[in-house]
C-alpha cells in the first residue's frame, strides 16, 4: 500500500524529541551566522530482530548493505538538508547517519527550533534548545532522531578518586588497591592469554592520555605496553590537562583493560561531552571497519530521566547493532547508589547500562589476602560513593533476565531491565592504581569496571577463538560464570529506597563477578 503524499512544507514533531529548558541563564550571545554540524538518524531498511533471536553473527559490511539506511531515505534526507542551505558532512549506510552543517538560523528554519546559549554554574557557556523538534511530514519514520542542535554537556565519567584525610590523592605505596593485573590473578581470569589479535574500543567525552605515562605504567608493571591509537570524533581530541580533570578516566580506562589484556590493541574514541558526541562515538566504534573493535568500553552515564526518548532509542539500536556485529559493550553502572545523583528522594537507574544490549559493571569492595578473595561486598561507602544499580522505567524486562526475579520498579512497579549484570571491584579506597599526568593515584568506581570487564572479553575471545558478542542470555543461562555477591546495599536515596544484596542477581552486582565464558 503507497503512503499517502502530504502537502509540501507540512511539518510534524519528532517523536522522543521533547527536551526539557536547561538548568542555565539564558544568555544571548548566539549569532545566527554561526556554523554547527547535526546528526540526523535513518531506519533501518529492515528489522534485525528475526536475525538476533537465530544467534547469527555477520560482518560490518554485510551488516551496512543488509541492515543500514537506504539509498533513498538517504537521499531525501541530503534533499531536505540541501534545501535548507545545509552541506553534508558525511553520510553513513551502516551508521544510518547523515551528519549536515549549517548556520544557526537555517538550522532553525530546518527543524523548527529555537536556540540560544545558556551559561551554566560552572561557566560553561553553550546551545541549548526547548520543547520539541520538527521534520518534514514525509520524512515521519525515515528520520528516527537528530542530535547536535542541542549540544549541552550530558554525562559524567563514572570514576572517584581514593583520598587521605587531608584530601591528597593517595599514592600507591600507601594504599590497599591493587594493579589491574592482580584482580587478575584474584579473580581467576583466564591464564595463558593476552587478548592478541583483540581491539578493545574505549569511549571517552573529554581528558586524554600522555604517551610518556604509559610507557612509564606499563615498564612499572612489567607488562609490554600496548598499542594505543587516538580516533577524532565530532572535533574531540586527544587533550591532556591536569591530573584533576577527565584525564583520570582516560589514563584509568586505558591503563585497566591495557594491564587485563597487554596483547590487545586499544582504539580511544575522543568526542565532544554532547548527545550528538556520544552517539556518534558510539556507532563510530561499533561499526569501524579499519578498527573493528570486539569489546567497546563505557564509563561515562547519567540518570535515565536526565536523557530524551529519542536519545535512550537511538543509543539503545545502537547496541543491538553491535549485538549483531559479534561486538561487547560493558558500560559502568553509576557511582551515587540508588539517587544516581538525581537528589529527588526516588530510586534511579544510569543510561546507557540500563539498555538491555549492554553488560553493565555494577561495584565492589573486595579485600584480598594474598591471590585469594578475603571478603567481597556491595560498594557503599558514603551516599554518594556507592554501586549504582536498580530497575529502568524505560525499557521492559529482556527475556534473559526472565528467572532472575528482577523486582519491579520501587517508585513505579514497571517491569524493567534489571542492572547491573556483572560487578568487580570499585570502592575506590581499594581501588586500581594508576598513573595520570606525571602522579600515581589510585582510582575506584564503576569506571575501573567496564574496561576490567572489556580486558577480560579481549581474554576470552582469545581463549574461544570466537568473539563473545552480546553475552547476556549466556551469563543468566549460566549463572556458575560468576561469583555470586551476597551482602551490602545501594541505598542512597534520602527516602531510604534502594536495594540489597542476596543470593542469585540483585540489583546492587547484578550475578556477581564474571570470570569465564
Amino acid at each position: 500500500m503507497k503512503k499517502a503524499k502530504v502537502a509540501a512544507g507540512t511539518y510534524t514533531t519528532l517523536a522522543g524529541s521533547t527536551k526539557a529548558s536547561p538548568a542555565a541563564a539564558a544568555i544571548n550571545t548566539l549569532n545566527p551566522n554561526d556554523t554547527a554540524s547535526v546528526t540526523i538518524r535513518i531506519r533501518r531498511k529492515k528489522s534485525i530482530d528475526t536475525v538476533l533471536e537465530k544467534g547469527k553473527l555477520i560482518s560490518r559490511e554485510e551488516y551496512a548493505e543488509q541492515y543500514g539506511a537506504s539509498e533513498d531515505d538517504i537521499t531525501q534526507v541530503e534533499a531536505f538538508a540541501a534545501e535548507h542551505h545545509l552541506s553534508i558532512v558525511q553520510s553513513d549506510k551502516g551508521r544510518r547517519s547523515v551528519v549536515v552543517k549549517g548556520r544557526i538560523s537555517d538550522l532553525e528554519t530546518a527543524f523548527k527550533v529555537h536556540l540560544t546559549h545558556y551559561k551554566d554554574d560552572k561557566g560553561v557557556i553553550f546551545r541549548g534548545r526547548t520543547g520539541d523538534i520538527c521534520i518534514p511530514a514525509e520524512l515521519e519514520g525515515v528520520i528516527e532522531g537528530v542530535f547536535g542542535l542541542d549540544n549541552r554537556p550530558h554525562v559524567q565519567p563514572h570514576f572517584q578518586v581514593a583520598k587521605e584525610e587531608n584530601g591528597m590523592f593517595l599514592a600507591h605505596a600507601t594504599s590497599p588497591g591493587f594493579t589491574p593485573n592482580q584482580l587478575n590473578t584474584i579473580y581467576k581470569f583466564p591464564a595463558n592469554v593476552t587478548g592478541k589479535n583483540q581491539c578493545i574500543g574505549i569511549i571517552e567525552l573529554g581528558g586524554g592520555y600522555r604517551n610518556t605515562d604509559l610507557a612509564t605504567y606499563f615498564s612499572g608493571l612489567g607488562i609490554p605496553q600496548p598499542s594505543v591509537k587516538a580516533v577524532s570524533i565530532d572535533g574531540g581530541t586527544n587533550s591532556p590537562t591536569t591530573a584533576s580533570s577527565a584525564d583520570g578516566e582516560v589514563m584509568l580506562d586505558i591503563e585497566v583493560a591495557g594491564a587485563v589484556a597487554p596483547g590487545a590493541s586499544i582504539v580511544v574514541y575522543f568526542t565532544p561531552n554532547t548527545d550528538q558526541g556520544f552517539l556518534d562515538a558510539i556507532t563510530t566504534a561499533v561499526h569501524d571497519t579499519t578498527n573493528k573493535p570486539s569489546v567497546i568500553s563505557i564509563s561515562w552515564g547519567a540518570a535515565e530521566v536526565a536523557w530524551t526518548t529519542q536519545s535512550l532509542n537511538n543509543f539503545n539500536e545502537a547496541f543491538k547493532a553491535a549485538s549483531l556485529l559479534g561486538v561487547t559493550i560493558c558500560v559502568a553502572a553509576g557511582d551515587s547508589g540508588s539517587d544516581d545523583s538525581v537528589g529527588d528522594g526516588k530510586v534511579h537507574v544510569d543510561f546507557p547500562a540500563s539498555s538491555p544490549y549492554v553488560l553493565a559493571c555494577g561495584g565492589t569492595k573486595l579485600v584480598a589476602k594474598g591471590n585469594k578473595v578475603s571478603s567481597e561486598v556491595v560498594w557503599h561507602e558514603a551516599a554518594d560513593s556507592a554501586t549504582g544499580g536498580g530497575v529502568s522505567n524505560f525499557f521492559p524486562l529482556p527475556s534473559y533476565q526472565s528467572k532472575a526475579k528482577v523486582p519491579l520498579a520501587i517508585d513505579t512497579k514497571f517491569k524493567g531491565r534489571g542492572v547491573p549484570d556483572v560487578a568487580g571491584n570499585a570502592d575506590p579506597n581499594t581501588g586500581y592504581k594508576v598513573r595520570v599526568d606525571g602522579q600515581n593515584m589510585v582510582i575506584g568506581g564503576t569506571s575501573a569496571v567496564a574496561p576490567l570487564m572489556a580486558g577480560l572479553i579481549a581474554l576470552l575471545n582469545e581463549k574461544n577463538g570466537t568473539p563473545a558478542g552480546f553475552i547476556n542470555p549466556k551469563i543468566y543461562a549460566a549463572t556458575g560464570d560468576c561469583r555470586d555477591i551476597i551482602k551490602g546495599d545501594n541505598i542512597t536515596t534520602s527516602t531510604h529506597k534502594g536495594y540489597k544484596a542476596g543470593k542469585g542477581w540483585d540489583a546492587c552486582t547484578g550475578l556477581g563477578v564474571l570470570y569465564k565464558l
